[in-house]
C-alpha cells in the first residue's frame, strides 16, 4: 500500500498500547501506518453505570463512525467490548493471539479483609458483580468506571477493600500490582483477553494485511464465546460469562448466566471435537435457556432496560 494504514483507537493508555502492538506487527510486515486517536462515549461519560448507557458498543461506536466516514482504515478493540453484531459493511479483519483470560481483584490493606463479611468491592461489570455476590453474599458491590489508570486511582482514594480488573489489561501496561488475587473461579467475559481488528469489507488491501495477524485458534474460541452471548442476551446487557479452550483436538466450553444479585446461576460445560465446534456456543446457550435461563433473562431485562 502506498498510503499508510490509519489505525483508529481510543485514547486510553491500554487502548493505545493495543494500537501500537498492531502498528508494530504491521510495520514489521512492511506496511506504513499512522495512529489516529479518538474518544468514545464510554470514556467520556463516567458518572453513569455502564449498563445504563448500553455497555455493548459504548466503547466502539465512535471508531465505527470514523471508519464509515473514511477517517480511519482499521480499528483496534478489546474484543470483549465489541457488540456481537458488527455494523453493516464493517467486518472482523483479525483476532490477535489471546493474553490472560482471568479476572483479578486488587486489594488494599490485609488480604484477609478482602474476603471478610461486609467487605466493599468495586466493579462496573454486571458479570463480575453477580459472580462475586454469589460467592460472597454479605459483601457490598459499588460501581467503578473509567480507564484502568483512573480505576486504580479510585481504589486508592476510596474506602473500598478491593476492585476487580481484567488481568490482561493491567499486565499489558505494566500496572499489575503485587497485592492482587487471581479469580480463577470467576468465568470471564466472552472474548476477554483478546484484541480484534475491524475494517471495511470493501477494502481488500487492508483486509489482506490484517489477515496476516490473525490467530486462528483464538479466533475460533472467541467466536464460540460470542455466539453463546449473542444467543442469550438478545440485545440486553446481562451477567454472562463464557470461555472456550482448545486442548489437543478438542474444545471445552464453560458458560454461565447469573441473576443480577448472583443468587441464581445457570451453567453449562461441554467438550467436543474441533469439527463439531461450529454450533457449540449456540447449543450451550440453548441448553441454558431451556433450563430456566429464558425466564432469568426476562427478569434481567426488566431491570436493565428500565
Amino acid at each position: 500500500m502506498s498510503k499508510p494504514i490509519r489505525i483508529g483507537t481510543r485514547s486510553s493508555e491500554l487502548a493505545l498500547w493495543q494500537a501500537h502492538l498492531v502498528q508494530g506487527k504491521l510495520e514489521k510486515l512492511g506496511y506504513s501506518t499512522k495512529i489516529v486517536e479518538l474518544s468514545s462515549v464510554g470514556d467520556e461519560v463516567l458518572d453513569i453505570p455502564l449498563h445504563q448507557i448500553g455497555s455493548m458498543g459504548v466503547f466502539t461506536k465512535t471508531l465505527d463512525v470514523a471508519m464509515l466516514r473514511g477517517q480511519i482504515d482499521i480499528a483496534v478493540h478489546s474484543l470483549k467490548d465489541v457488540p456481537t453484531q458488527l455494523p453493516e459493511t464493517i467486518v472482523q479483519a483479525a483476532v490477535l493471539e489471546r493474553a490472560a483470560i482471568h479476572d483479578i481483584v486488587v486489594y488494599k490493606g490485609e488480604q484477609k479483609e478482602l474476603f471478610a463479611d461486609g467487605a466493599t468491592i468495586a466493579t462496573g461489570s454486571l458479570r463480575r458483580t453477580a459472580q462475586w455476590l454469589h460467592k460472597y453474599p454479605t459483601h457490598t458491590l459499588t460501581d467503578l468506571r473509567g480507564n484502568v489508570n483512573t480505576r486504580l486511582q479510585k481504589l486508592q482514594d476510596n474506602d473500598w477493600n478491593g476492585a476487580i480488573f481484567a488481568k490482561a489489561g493491567l499486565e499489558r501496561i505494566n500496572l499489575l500490582p503485587k497485592n492482587h488475587v487471581v479469580l480463577d473461579w470467576m468465568v470471564p467475559a466472552p472474548a476477554q483477553g483478546a484484541i480484534m481488528i475491524t475494517a471495511l469489507e470493501s477494502n481488500p488491501m487492508v483486509l489482506q494485511a490484517c489477515e496476516q495477524l490473525n490467530h486462528p485458534d483464538t479466533a475460533l474460541c472467541v467466536a464460540i464465546e460470542r455466539a453463546f452471548m449473542r444467543r442469550l442476551e438478545g440485545g440486553c446487557t446481562a451477567p454472562i460469562g463464557g470461555y472456550a479452550e482448545i486442548i489437543d483436538d478438542k474444545i471445552s466450553f464453560n458458560g454461565l448466566l447469573s441473576s443480577l444479585d448472583g443468587k441464581q446461576q445457570k451453567s453449562v460445560f461441554k467438550i467436543v471435537s474441533k469439527d463439531k465446534a461450529q454450533d457449540l456456543g449456540k447449543s450451550c446457550a440453548d441448553e441454558i435457556l431451556a433450563n430456566g435461563g429464558k425466564e432469568l433473562m426476562q427478569e434481567i431485562k426488566k431491570v436493565v432496560n428500565k
